[in-house]
Protein backbone atom coordinates (compact mmCIF):
# COMPACT_ATOMS: atom_id res chain seq x y z
CA UNK A 1 0.00 0.00 0.00
CA UNK A 2 1.22 3.67 -1.22
CA UNK A 3 0.97 6.29 1.97
CA UNK A 4 2.15 9.28 -0.69
CA UNK A 5 0.69 12.73 0.08
CA UNK A 6 -2.50 13.38 -2.52
CA UNK A 7 -2.32 16.01 -5.20
CA UNK A 8 -4.50 19.28 -3.75
CA UNK A 9 -6.24 22.00 -5.63
CA UNK A 10 -3.50 23.82 -7.73
CA UNK A 11 -4.03 27.60 -7.05
CA UNK A 12 -1.73 30.77 -7.40
CA UNK A 13 -1.92 30.82 -3.32
CA UNK A 14 -0.21 27.29 -3.16
CA UNK A 15 1.98 27.65 -5.86
CA UNK A 16 3.55 30.49 -4.18
CA UNK A 17 3.63 28.34 -0.85
CA UNK A 18 5.43 26.35 -2.82
CA UNK A 19 8.08 28.04 -4.35
CA UNK A 20 8.76 29.73 -0.84
CA UNK A 21 8.97 26.17 0.49
CA UNK A 22 11.34 25.12 -2.08
CA UNK A 23 13.67 27.81 -1.33
CA UNK A 24 13.48 27.59 2.98
CA UNK A 25 14.20 24.17 2.36
CA UNK A 26 17.06 24.69 -0.30
CA UNK A 27 18.83 27.18 1.96
CA UNK A 28 19.36 24.57 5.03
CA UNK A 29 20.39 21.76 2.40
CA UNK A 30 22.89 24.35 0.93
CA UNK A 31 24.10 25.31 4.62
CA UNK A 32 24.16 21.57 5.71
CA UNK A 33 25.99 20.39 2.58
CA UNK A 34 28.52 23.31 2.21
CA UNK A 35 29.82 22.85 5.35
CA UNK A 36 30.25 19.06 5.18
CA UNK A 37 31.69 19.19 1.42
CA UNK A 38 34.31 22.08 2.89
CA UNK A 39 35.49 19.87 5.56
CA UNK A 40 35.89 16.94 3.84
CA UNK A 41 37.64 19.01 0.59
CA UNK A 42 40.26 20.54 2.90
CA UNK A 43 41.09 16.93 4.13
CA UNK A 44 44.80 17.30 4.42
CA UNK A 45 44.71 21.23 5.01
CA UNK A 46 42.32 20.16 8.35
CA UNK A 47 44.80 17.21 9.38
CA UNK A 48 47.91 19.26 8.83
CA UNK A 49 46.86 22.11 11.82
CA UNK A 50 44.52 19.68 14.00
CA UNK A 51 46.59 16.68 14.04
CA UNK A 52 49.98 16.94 13.14
CA UNK A 53 51.87 14.61 15.44
CA UNK A 54 49.88 11.80 14.51
CA UNK A 55 52.18 10.91 11.30
CA UNK A 56 50.35 8.74 8.54
CA UNK A 57 47.36 8.09 10.92
CA UNK A 58 46.55 12.08 10.96
CA UNK A 59 44.06 11.53 7.62
CA UNK A 60 42.15 8.79 9.50
CA UNK A 61 41.89 10.79 12.71
CA UNK A 62 40.48 13.87 10.59
CA UNK A 63 37.71 11.65 8.79
CA UNK A 64 37.29 9.77 12.05
CA UNK A 65 36.39 13.00 13.46
CA UNK A 66 33.93 13.67 10.14
CA UNK A 67 32.35 9.95 10.77
CA UNK A 68 31.29 11.33 14.42
CA UNK A 69 29.24 13.75 12.65
CA UNK A 70 27.16 10.53 11.34
CA UNK A 71 27.41 8.82 14.19
CA UNK A 72 24.89 11.16 16.10
CA UNK A 73 22.87 11.75 12.96
CA UNK A 74 20.41 9.10 13.82
CA UNK A 75 19.92 10.69 17.17
CA UNK A 76 19.46 13.76 15.78
CA UNK A 77 16.52 12.28 13.15
CA UNK A 78 14.80 10.79 15.87
CA UNK A 79 14.88 13.95 18.50
CA UNK A 80 14.13 16.33 16.11
CA UNK A 81 12.33 14.16 13.57
CA UNK A 82 9.65 13.36 16.33
CA UNK A 83 9.41 17.28 17.39
CA UNK A 84 8.60 17.77 13.34
CA UNK A 85 5.76 15.42 13.99
CA UNK A 86 4.38 16.52 17.35
CA UNK A 87 5.14 20.45 17.45
CA UNK A 88 5.23 21.25 13.27
CA UNK A 89 7.52 21.42 10.91
CA UNK A 90 8.59 25.17 10.70
CA UNK A 91 9.07 24.94 14.42
CA UNK A 92 11.93 22.14 13.86
CA UNK A 93 12.88 23.67 11.10
CA UNK A 94 14.31 27.02 13.22
CA UNK A 95 16.05 24.74 15.53
CA UNK A 96 17.87 22.48 12.93
CA UNK A 97 18.91 25.49 10.74
CA UNK A 98 20.15 27.40 14.25
CA UNK A 99 22.03 24.32 15.13
CA UNK A 100 23.69 24.52 11.28
CA UNK A 101 25.33 27.52 12.64
CA UNK A 102 26.36 26.84 15.51
CA UNK A 103 28.42 24.03 14.28
CA UNK A 104 29.77 26.24 11.73
CA UNK A 105 31.02 29.14 13.60
CA UNK A 106 33.04 26.71 15.98
CA UNK A 107 34.59 25.12 12.95
CA UNK A 108 35.31 28.34 11.40
CA UNK A 109 37.06 29.52 14.15
CA UNK A 110 38.26 26.68 16.11
CA UNK A 111 42.28 27.43 17.42
CA UNK A 112 44.38 24.92 15.66
CA UNK A 113 47.20 22.30 17.76
CA UNK A 114 50.01 25.01 17.33
CA UNK A 115 47.64 27.11 19.29
CA UNK A 116 45.95 24.99 22.03
CA UNK A 117 47.29 21.40 21.68
CA UNK A 118 45.05 18.53 21.67
CA UNK A 119 41.92 20.63 22.22
CA UNK A 120 41.82 22.01 18.72
CA UNK A 121 41.06 18.90 17.97
CA UNK A 122 38.01 18.13 20.66
CA UNK A 123 36.66 21.55 19.79
CA UNK A 124 36.46 20.30 15.76
CA UNK A 125 34.93 17.20 17.01
CA UNK A 126 32.16 19.37 19.21
CA UNK A 127 31.29 21.34 16.33
CA UNK A 128 30.48 17.63 14.18
CA UNK A 129 28.67 16.72 16.59
CA UNK A 130 26.45 20.04 16.70
CA UNK A 131 26.59 19.57 12.73
CA UNK A 132 25.58 16.24 12.57
CA UNK A 133 22.86 16.22 15.27
CA UNK A 134 21.24 19.42 13.29
CA UNK A 135 21.13 17.98 10.01
CA UNK A 136 19.93 14.48 11.65
CA UNK A 137 16.60 16.39 11.40
CA UNK A 138 16.87 19.09 8.53
CA UNK A 139 16.37 16.88 5.54
CA UNK A 140 13.43 14.39 6.78
CA UNK A 141 11.48 17.59 7.69
CA UNK A 142 12.43 19.79 5.08
CA UNK A 143 11.59 17.11 2.92
CA UNK A 144 8.26 16.18 4.75
CA UNK A 145 7.92 20.18 4.57
CA UNK A 146 8.18 20.36 0.84
CA UNK A 147 6.28 17.31 0.05
CA UNK A 148 3.11 18.27 2.20
CA UNK A 149 3.24 22.14 0.67
CA UNK A 150 3.52 21.05 -2.53
CA UNK A 151 -0.03 20.96 -4.67
CA UNK A 152 1.44 18.86 -7.69
CA UNK A 153 4.61 17.62 -9.15
CA UNK A 154 5.71 16.47 -5.63
CA UNK A 155 8.78 14.26 -7.49
CA UNK A 156 9.84 17.71 -9.24
CA UNK A 157 9.51 20.18 -5.91
CA UNK A 158 11.31 17.42 -4.00
CA UNK A 159 14.53 17.18 -6.51
CA UNK A 160 15.29 20.96 -5.44
CA UNK A 161 16.79 19.71 -2.18
CA UNK A 162 19.42 17.84 -4.44
CA UNK A 163 19.90 20.67 -6.54
CA UNK A 164 20.40 22.87 -3.41
CA UNK A 165 23.71 20.36 -2.80
CA UNK A 166 24.62 20.18 -5.91
CA UNK A 167 25.27 24.00 -5.65
CA UNK A 168 27.10 23.61 -2.32
CA UNK A 169 29.19 21.35 -4.15
CA UNK A 170 29.59 23.47 -6.85
CA UNK A 171 30.52 26.44 -4.51
CA UNK A 172 32.00 24.39 -1.83
CA UNK A 173 34.94 22.85 -5.02
CA UNK A 174 34.82 26.20 -6.46
CA UNK A 175 36.41 27.53 -3.43
CA UNK A 176 38.78 25.00 -3.09
CA UNK A 177 39.82 25.54 -6.47
CA UNK A 178 40.47 28.89 -6.10
CA UNK A 179 42.15 29.07 -2.64
CA UNK A 180 44.63 26.48 -4.08
CA UNK A 181 44.64 28.46 -6.84
CA UNK A 182 45.07 32.25 -5.55
CA UNK A 183 46.99 31.72 -2.12
CA UNK A 184 50.25 30.38 -1.39
CA UNK A 185 50.78 27.09 0.86
CA UNK A 186 51.49 28.62 3.80
CA UNK A 187 48.08 31.39 3.62
CA UNK A 188 46.10 28.64 2.71
CA UNK A 189 47.13 26.32 5.84
CA UNK A 190 47.44 29.50 8.13
CA UNK A 191 43.98 31.23 7.53
CA UNK A 192 42.44 30.32 3.92
CA UNK A 193 40.89 27.29 4.65
CA UNK A 194 38.63 29.41 7.44
CA UNK A 195 37.26 31.47 4.66
CA UNK A 196 34.67 28.88 3.32
CA UNK A 197 33.15 28.01 6.58
CA UNK A 198 32.84 32.22 7.52
CA UNK A 199 31.15 32.50 4.22
CA UNK A 200 28.72 29.42 4.87
CA UNK A 201 27.54 30.83 7.93
CA UNK A 202 25.95 34.09 6.23
CA UNK A 203 23.37 31.49 4.32
CA UNK A 204 21.97 31.43 7.89
CA UNK A 205 20.34 34.18 8.78
CA UNK A 206 18.49 34.14 5.27
CA UNK A 207 17.18 31.00 6.03
CA UNK A 208 16.16 32.43 9.56
CA UNK A 209 14.68 34.91 7.92
CA UNK A 210 12.31 32.96 5.47
CA UNK A 211 11.60 30.24 7.41
CA UNK A 212 9.75 33.03 10.13
CA UNK A 213 7.27 33.27 8.18
CA UNK A 214 6.23 29.81 6.77
CA UNK A 215 2.94 28.34 7.63
CA UNK A 216 2.01 24.76 8.78
CA UNK A 217 1.17 22.54 5.73
CA UNK A 218 -2.65 21.61 5.38
CA UNK A 219 -2.31 18.42 6.21
CA UNK A 220 -0.21 18.20 9.07
CA UNK A 221 -3.13 20.70 10.09
CA UNK A 222 -5.86 18.00 9.44
CA UNK A 223 -3.81 14.91 10.76
CA UNK A 224 -3.76 13.71 14.51
CA UNK A 225 -1.05 14.34 15.70
CA UNK A 226 0.43 11.07 17.71
CA UNK A 227 2.11 11.59 21.03
CA UNK A 228 4.47 8.74 20.43
CA UNK A 229 5.57 8.70 16.58
CA UNK A 230 9.19 7.28 16.67
CA UNK A 231 6.78 4.68 18.85
CA UNK A 232 4.64 3.93 16.32
CA UNK A 233 7.18 4.39 13.30
CA UNK A 234 9.21 1.06 15.16
CA UNK A 235 6.31 -0.95 15.82
CA UNK A 236 4.55 -0.54 12.84
CA UNK A 237 6.78 0.48 10.14
CA UNK A 238 10.09 -1.04 10.65
CA UNK A 239 9.81 -3.03 7.16
CA UNK A 240 9.68 0.76 5.52
CA UNK A 241 12.56 1.95 8.01
CA UNK A 242 14.95 -1.08 7.26
CA UNK A 243 13.86 -1.01 2.92
CA UNK A 244 14.19 2.88 2.83
CA UNK A 245 17.52 2.68 4.55
CA UNK A 246 19.37 0.11 2.21
CA UNK A 247 17.89 2.25 -0.89
CA UNK A 248 19.44 5.69 0.06
CA UNK A 249 23.42 3.86 -0.63
CA UNK A 250 23.52 4.67 -3.99
CA UNK A 251 22.76 8.19 -3.53
CA UNK A 252 25.09 8.77 0.05
CA UNK A 253 27.90 7.12 -1.26
CA UNK A 254 28.16 8.90 -5.02
CA UNK A 255 27.99 12.38 -2.90
CA UNK A 256 31.41 11.09 -0.35
CA UNK A 257 32.83 9.67 -3.29
CA UNK A 258 33.08 12.72 -5.35
CA UNK A 259 33.97 14.40 -2.04
CA UNK A 260 36.45 12.21 -1.29
CA UNK A 261 38.32 12.81 -4.93
CA UNK A 262 40.40 15.19 -3.82
CA UNK A 263 41.90 13.63 -1.17
CA UNK A 264 42.82 10.50 -3.00
CA UNK A 265 43.75 12.33 -6.10
CA UNK A 266 46.37 14.39 -4.01
CA UNK A 267 47.86 11.94 -1.98
CA UNK A 268 47.67 8.87 -4.36
CA UNK A 269 47.99 9.83 -7.73
CA UNK A 270 50.14 12.86 -7.67
CA UNK A 271 47.33 15.34 -9.08
CA UNK A 272 48.02 18.78 -8.24
CA UNK A 273 45.30 20.35 -5.20
CA UNK A 274 43.62 22.75 -7.13
CA UNK A 275 42.85 20.56 -10.31
CA UNK A 276 41.54 18.18 -8.26
CA UNK A 277 39.24 20.34 -7.21
CA UNK A 278 37.81 20.86 -10.45
CA UNK A 279 35.79 17.52 -10.81
CA UNK A 280 33.61 18.43 -7.88
CA UNK A 281 32.75 21.94 -9.62
CA UNK A 282 31.92 19.88 -12.45
CA UNK A 283 29.62 17.29 -10.18
CA UNK A 284 27.93 20.69 -8.91
CA UNK A 285 26.82 21.68 -11.98
CA UNK A 286 25.62 18.60 -13.31
CA UNK A 287 23.24 17.98 -9.94
CA UNK A 288 22.16 21.94 -10.19
CA UNK A 289 20.97 21.47 -13.57
CA UNK A 290 19.98 17.81 -14.01
CA UNK A 291 17.68 17.31 -10.90
CA UNK A 292 14.88 19.14 -11.52
CA UNK A 293 14.70 17.66 -14.92
CA UNK A 294 15.25 14.14 -13.02
CA UNK A 295 12.36 15.45 -10.63
CA UNK A 296 10.01 15.96 -13.54
CA UNK A 297 10.68 12.20 -15.20
CA UNK A 298 9.87 10.70 -11.68
CA UNK A 299 6.74 12.21 -11.47
CA UNK A 300 5.93 10.97 -14.85
CA UNK A 301 7.67 6.89 -15.32
CA UNK A 302 8.14 6.90 -10.69
CA UNK A 303 11.16 7.18 -8.95
CA UNK A 304 11.75 3.58 -7.91
CA UNK A 305 11.84 2.67 -11.72
CA UNK A 306 14.19 5.64 -12.32
CA UNK A 307 16.65 4.83 -9.63
CA UNK A 308 16.75 1.63 -9.96
CA UNK A 309 18.47 2.03 -13.73
CA UNK A 310 20.55 4.14 -11.84
CA UNK A 311 21.99 1.51 -9.38
CA UNK A 312 22.44 -0.94 -12.22
CA UNK A 313 24.39 2.32 -14.00
CA UNK A 314 26.35 2.27 -10.63
CA UNK A 315 27.28 -1.39 -10.53
CA UNK A 316 28.86 -1.95 -14.01
CA UNK A 317 30.78 1.54 -14.00
CA UNK A 318 32.05 1.46 -10.76
CA UNK A 319 35.02 -0.61 -11.86
CA UNK A 320 36.09 1.14 -15.09
CA UNK A 321 35.57 4.78 -13.09
CA UNK A 322 38.26 4.12 -10.86
CA UNK A 323 40.80 2.31 -13.69
CA UNK A 324 40.39 5.53 -16.11
CA UNK A 325 41.48 7.57 -13.36
CA UNK A 326 44.25 5.19 -11.69
CA UNK A 327 45.74 4.19 -15.31
CA UNK A 328 45.73 8.13 -16.86
CA UNK A 329 46.49 9.81 -13.80
CA UNK A 330 45.74 13.01 -15.24
CA UNK A 331 43.28 15.83 -14.72
CA UNK A 332 40.87 15.05 -17.64
CA UNK A 333 40.59 11.33 -16.61
CA UNK A 334 40.07 12.55 -12.90
CA UNK A 335 37.26 15.52 -14.07
CA UNK A 336 35.51 13.14 -16.75
CA UNK A 337 35.42 10.11 -13.40
CA UNK A 338 33.76 12.44 -11.31
CA UNK A 339 31.40 13.74 -13.76
CA UNK A 340 30.32 9.95 -14.51
CA UNK A 341 29.35 10.14 -10.88
CA UNK A 342 27.55 12.64 -10.97
CA UNK A 343 25.09 12.14 -13.72
CA UNK A 344 24.70 8.78 -11.59
CA UNK A 345 24.14 10.89 -8.21
CA UNK A 346 21.72 12.77 -9.76
CA UNK A 347 19.74 10.24 -11.28
CA UNK A 348 19.82 8.07 -8.43
CA UNK A 349 19.32 11.04 -5.38
CA UNK A 350 16.77 13.72 -7.17
CA UNK A 351 13.88 10.65 -6.66
CA UNK A 352 15.12 9.80 -3.39
CA UNK A 353 13.09 12.46 -1.08
CA UNK A 354 9.83 12.10 -3.08
CA UNK A 355 10.02 8.05 -3.16
CA UNK A 356 10.68 8.51 0.23
CA UNK A 357 8.12 10.94 1.42
CA UNK A 358 5.38 8.42 -0.62
CA UNK A 359 6.37 5.88 1.68
CA UNK A 360 5.18 7.14 5.28
CA UNK A 361 2.18 8.66 6.37
CA UNK A 362 1.67 12.21 7.51
CA UNK A 363 1.48 11.82 11.42
CA UNK A 364 4.99 9.83 11.40
CA UNK A 365 6.53 11.32 8.19
CA UNK A 366 8.85 13.65 9.88
CA UNK A 367 10.19 10.62 12.00
CA UNK A 368 9.99 8.38 9.08
CA UNK A 369 12.03 10.13 6.68
CA UNK A 370 14.39 11.98 9.47
CA UNK A 371 15.26 7.87 10.96
CA UNK A 372 15.71 6.38 7.78
CA UNK A 373 17.40 9.27 6.06
CA UNK A 374 20.28 9.36 8.30
CA UNK A 375 20.64 5.51 9.37
CA UNK A 376 21.27 5.00 5.82
CA UNK A 377 23.28 7.89 5.76
CA UNK A 378 25.22 7.27 8.76
CA UNK A 379 26.34 2.94 7.85
CA UNK A 380 26.62 3.78 3.93
CA UNK A 381 28.00 6.69 3.27
CA UNK A 382 28.71 8.90 5.97
CA UNK A 383 31.89 6.54 7.34
CA UNK A 384 32.75 6.20 3.44
CA UNK A 385 36.01 8.21 3.84
CA UNK A 386 37.09 6.81 6.55
CA UNK A 387 36.69 3.31 4.92
CA UNK A 388 38.01 4.02 1.92
CA UNK A 389 41.07 5.35 3.57
CA UNK A 390 41.65 2.10 5.19
CA UNK A 391 41.02 -0.04 2.34
CA UNK A 392 43.56 1.88 0.40
CA UNK A 393 46.02 1.29 3.19
CA UNK A 394 44.93 -2.12 4.23
CA UNK A 395 44.80 -3.53 0.39
CA UNK A 396 47.59 -1.51 -0.90
CA UNK A 397 44.66 -1.82 -4.34
CA UNK A 398 44.10 2.02 -5.87
CA UNK A 399 40.63 0.37 -7.23
CA UNK A 400 39.67 -1.05 -3.63
CA UNK A 401 37.04 2.23 -2.98
CA UNK A 402 35.09 0.70 -6.24
CA UNK A 403 34.41 -2.49 -4.96
CA UNK A 404 32.88 -0.69 -1.85
CA UNK A 405 30.75 1.26 -4.67
CA UNK A 406 29.29 -1.82 -6.07
CA UNK A 407 28.93 -3.68 -2.69
CA UNK A 408 26.80 0.00 -1.64
CA UNK A 409 24.70 -0.69 -5.47
CA UNK A 410 23.78 -4.11 -4.71
CA UNK A 411 22.71 -3.31 -1.49
CA UNK A 412 20.33 -0.40 -2.56
CA UNK A 413 18.74 -3.07 -5.54
CA UNK A 414 17.37 -5.07 -2.71
CA UNK A 415 16.52 -2.57 -0.86
CA UNK A 416 14.28 -0.80 -4.34
CA UNK A 417 13.09 -4.58 -4.75
CA UNK A 418 11.55 -4.55 -1.81
CA UNK A 419 9.81 -0.54 -2.23
CA UNK A 420 8.40 -1.64 -5.10
CA UNK A 421 7.06 -5.10 -4.52
CA UNK A 422 6.43 -4.96 -1.17
CA UNK A 423 5.43 -1.15 -0.50
CA UNK A 424 4.02 -0.75 -3.89
CA UNK A 425 6.07 2.27 -5.03
CA UNK A 426 6.44 2.74 -8.74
Amino acid sequence: MTTATPTTEVTPERLAAAKKAVISSSIGAALEWFDIIVYASFAVVITANFFPEAGAYGLILTFATFATTYLIRPLGGMILGSYADRKGRKNALTITLLLMMVGTLLMAIAPTYAMVGVWGGVIILLSRLIQGFSAGGEFGTATTFLIETAPHKKMFYASWQIAAQGASMLLASGFGFALNTWLSEEDLYAWGWRVPFFVGLLIGPVGLYIRARLSEPDELGTTERRKSPLGTLFREHWGRLLAGSAVIGVATISVYMILYMPTFAVTNLDIPPAAAYLGGVVAGTITVFLSPYVGHLADRFGPARIMTYAAVAALVLAWPIFQLIVSLRSVVALVVAIALLGVIMAFYFAPLPGLLSSMFPADIRGSGLSVTYNVGVTLLGGIAPLVLTWLLQATGSLNAPSLYYMAIAVLSLVGLYFVRKRYAQR
